[in-house]
């Protein structure tokens, strides 16, 4: 069956720069200020130094997603690097997917800019190919690259280079003379698979048709479990598709202080937690992921998405695992944001032994779930100490949703 890819060119570096503009609507890079000077998202905090996608001046440069961070500079030394907001780009993203899945497609998406779906269960309903394709525009917008073919890679490559149909069979005949720079994001997340299609450039295999030439043996040996991925590809063999499930977006959003640092951004982080646990959406369920976001005061964006050993609601065990990954943030914060990445079954009481004092406990927790019920989740507060040496009031204590366990 066909596989078709909706690809917005630089949806992460105009996302950015949107960002970087505080706002200010940038619909393409044509504007005159990157006409004349060459652009690129710079690394994220803490990922390898590679540059993310390149605006078009840059591409005159030679510069591609995917090159190192000193080759870029030393091809282009006026490159102005991009401060990446990936909260940014998820979220204008996830608009664009709703409005696909609108049209009755079953969408696969792992990054801002592009998705994947069978076309085959469509084309009785548009016409034929041509009308999914179109239909496809017509939600994405005009600037949208659409590719057809019989695997997810040949249809991306398709979709960012000729924007044509690949027929099935033909995919090996189409992809090798392209270059192996291609493969730059598409063999996973860490350091070492993106940097492999640098390092196959270094050993002269230039082309997808070269490295698909090479004994499967010799690529093990070599550059082992990425090799034969990467291998796979060239040959114009993928992964089935796996489209995401619909799922209800459960998030919270606090903005902070100037300069919020240490027990300022715990209590944060604590009033977030109370604040999600308390969510109309979660609707009792425990949560077995979490995502913690940050808009940085400086600009760009920093995320991190933290798994959770067992499915919890336990505010204690949820600030114990976010807590740690605060440290990490690589510059101060204007706001943080923490979302459900994924939510488990709902909690239950098992019988026990409870003495007086846990009878009580339970008894004000089910006041407070009562009391929500019918006055909504702003209805029990309690004040939080923040900054009590402050001498702004509104900095000094706030007021957060009352734990139901308490």
């Amino acid at each position: 069956m066909p596989v078709t890819c909706a690809l917005i060119p630089r949806f992460r570096l105009i996302a950015a720069i949107e960002a970087a503009s505080n706002g200010f609507p940038l619909p393409s890079l044509r504007a005159p200020s990157h006409q004349t000077r060459p652009a690129a998202l710079a690394p994220e905090p803490g990922a390898a130094q590679l540059i993310g996608e390149v605006s078009p001046v840059a591409e005159k440069f030679g510069l591609r997603a995917g090159m190192r961070m000193g080759e870029a500079l030393s091809r282009c030394p006026e490159l102005a690097l991009i401060a990446p907001d990936p909260e940014r780009a998820e979220r204008s993203w996830e608009e664009a997917l709703r409005r696909l899945e609108g049209i009755g497609a079953e969408v696969e998406s792992d990054r801002a800019g592009e998705a994947f779906f069978e076309a085959g269960g469509l084309e009785g309903l548009y016409g034929g190919i041509e009308g999914v394709l179109r239909s496809t525009r017509d939600e994405l917008g005009a600037s949208t690259r659409l590719g057809v073919g019989p695997s997810r890679f040949c249809a991306y490559v398709a979709a960012g280079t000729s924007g044509g149909i690949v027929p099935d069979g033909g995919a090996r005949e189409f992809l090798d003379p392209l270059p192996v720079s291609l493969l730059c994001g598409r063999l996973g997340g860490d350091e070492e698979a993106d940097d492999l299609p640098n390092e196959l450039e270094r050993l002269g295999i230039s082309t997808l048709g070269r490295l698909a030439g090479l004994p499967r043996d010799a690529v093990a040996d070599r550059f082992g479990r990425l090799g034969l991925r990467a291998l796979r590809l060239a040959r114009g063999a993928d992964d089935p598709l796996r489209p995401r499930r619909a799922r209800e977006r459960i998030g919270v959003e606090l903005e902070l202080p100037e300069a919020a640092t240490g027990q300022q951004l715990e209590r944060a982080l604590e009033l977030l937690i109370a604040r999600l646990l308390a969510h109309r959406g979660r609707r009792g369920r425990t949560l077995r992921a979490l995502r913690l976001s940050a808009r940085l005061a400086a600009g760009g964006g920093w995320r991190r998405q933290v798994a959770l050993r067992r499915a919890s609601a336990d505010p204690a065990r949820l600030a114990d695992a976010l807590l740690p990954h605060l440290s990490l943030l690589p510059a101060p914060a204007a706001s943080l944001r923490l979302e459900a990445a994924a939510l488990g079954p709902e909690t239950g009481e098992q019988l026990s032994l409870a003495g007086p004092d846990e009878q009580r406990r339970r008894r004000i927790a089910e006041a407070v779930r009562q009391t929500r019920s019918a006055a909504g989740a702003d209805s029990v507060l309690r004040v939080l100490e923040v900054d009590p040496e402050s001498r702004v009031p509104e900095r000094r204590e706030v007021l957060m949703p009352y734990p139901e366990g308490e």
